[in-house]
């Protein structure tokens, strides 16, 4: 098995007709991904290499029964793409865009709790997520991740999503699903999220986790992996080096008042019984002990 997608999603993309939105749709296309349209307002009934226009998100749900959407529109846009996309019905949303404004974000977030409960929203500003040999959906790159589980992988750094997967390939260690849930003030879906889905998969034996500095989300995941999680975890915080109260990277990277530091983290993860490594090789080397012992 795999979480939030697999080898029946039917996907979308929001903005394919954009230069970016074309070559990652195309990409995720010829990872085996099943993508049954793109959405234009202007350009409904042409095409993108054979993959159809629609008006709206509803259009293409009703003449594709597409459950995924991938949205690639410039920041302004992604709130009006995002509720677009939760009234069409689409179960998943997955937001790339980055710089989408706190207060857009928190809107949203809030408005799909309140009133699109079935649709799970991922990101803004993250890579996605793959289900290695099933799907691919984002900016992850396909050819880094080995499929076949048993390892799943939640990260709320981009780079580093790519590099654990990455590290766990070099092991031989095939992953169930890995999800970039994205570095900003307001994923739409968290480390907490995350871990429960992987605690519930069967396919999932083991779990990797990539954190960085800022906010309290780490600390949080701690906290329910020590009440909830039976599965063994490995991890690396992010930003061990950053400087205290400076604003590092990204929104969701503060760090003040001794909160949110990586030794913070570090220490919350560890005290919940998860292998942290120095850095992301010695998480990969962690995560193959692990392995091993399963």
């Amino acid at each position: 098995m795999s979480i939030f997608l697999d080898e029946n999603s039917k996907v979308i993309y929001q903005g394919l007709t954009g230069s970016t939105g074309r070559y990652y749709g195309l990409l995720n296309q010829e990872y085996g991904t099943n993508v049954v349209g793109g959405t234009h307002p202007k350009k409904a009934g042409t095409d993108v290499e054979g993959i159809p226009i629609f008006a709206n998100a509803t259009e293409a749900r009703e003449k594709t029964g597409a459950n995924v959407s991938c949205i690639f529109v410039p920041a302004p846009g992604v709130q009006s793409a995002v509720l677009e996309a939760a009234e069409a019905g689409i179960e998943l949303v997955v937001v790339i865009t980055e710089g989408v404004p706190a207060q857009d974000e928190a809107y949203f977030f809030n408005k799909l709790q309140r009133d699109f409960p079935n649709t799970r929203l991922l990101g803004p500003n993250c890579p996605g997520l793959i289900s290695p040999g099933k799907a691919n959906v984002g900016i992850t790159a396909g050819h880094i991740a080995k499929p076949g589980g048993p390892v799943g992988i939640v990260s709320r750094s981009g780079t580093l999503t790519y590099q654990a997967l990455y590290e766990l390939q070099q092991k031989d260690i095939g992953v169930t699903t890995c999800v970039g849930i994205g570095g900003d003030p307001v994923p739409g879906t968290s480390f907490i999220d995350c871990l429960e889905a992987f605690e519930a998969d069967p396919d999932t034996k083991a779990i990797m986790m990539i954190g960085e500095i800022g906010g309290s989300a780490e600390e949080e995941a701690a906290e329910y992996i020590k009440a909830n999680v039976t599965k063994p975890i490995s991890s690396y915080v992010a930003g061990v080096t950053a400087p205290p109260g400076k604003k590092m990277g990204h929104a969701g990277a503060i760090v003040s008042g001794g909160k949110g530091t990586a030794a913070a983290k570090t220490e919350a993860l560890t005290d919940a019984g998860v292998r942290v490594g120095n850095n992301p090789t010695e998480a990969g080397e962690l995560m193959a002990e692990i392995v091993a012992e399963l």
